[in-house]
């Protein structure tokens, strides 16, 4: 056993926290609001020009979805990756997967939801970084704002 699998084998790093589940569920509520403009794709496998992900929201402009056959790899980039860091993930893995993965495929914009500090990290291709806590946190790429005391309630 390691710190990436439990007693039994199981693999923590695929497996969701209370914590993590909560607030993936708080934000893809609050993304609602937005379906008039966005797609918001929780979980989606992706095989981008950068490699495979798969974060655990991401934002696409409106898709047409054909119901007759499904993607089990998507290969258009979202707008927007958004990352909940968990409690087995580690922070750098996960700045180094924005870096080296979403913005060299062309994702606009990142996120790392950090729910042990009720924080927000927005990400942008030209290295900037912002950190958003107990505020409405705003998207500049997609104009999406967010109460982060809804996010974390």
């Amino acid at each position: 056993m390691d710190l990436y699998t439990d007693e039994s084998g199981t693999s923590l790093e695929k497996s969701f926290s209370l914590n993590i589940s909560r607030v993936r569920f708080c934000i893809c509520l609050l993304l609602s609001k937005y379906d008039a403009k966005f797609d918001v794709m929780p979980e989606l496998e992706l095989e981008l020009s950068g490699g495979r992900a798969k974060p655990d929201i991401s934002i696409f402009q409106n898709l047409v979805f054909n119901w007759e056959e499904d993607i089990i790899r998507y290969t258009e980039s979202p707008i927007t990756a958004i990352e909940i860091l968990s409690p087995t993930q580690a922070y750098d893995a996960l700045t180094g997967k924005i870096r080296k993965i979403y913005f060299p495929s062309g994702v606009k914009s990142a996120w790392i939801l950090m729910p042990s500090v009720k924080a927000v990290q927005l990400f942008l291709p030209d290295n900037s970084v912002q950190y958003f806590t107990d505020t409405i946190f705003t998207d500049p790429v997609t104009d999406i704002k967010l109460d982060l005391k809804k996010v974390f309630k």
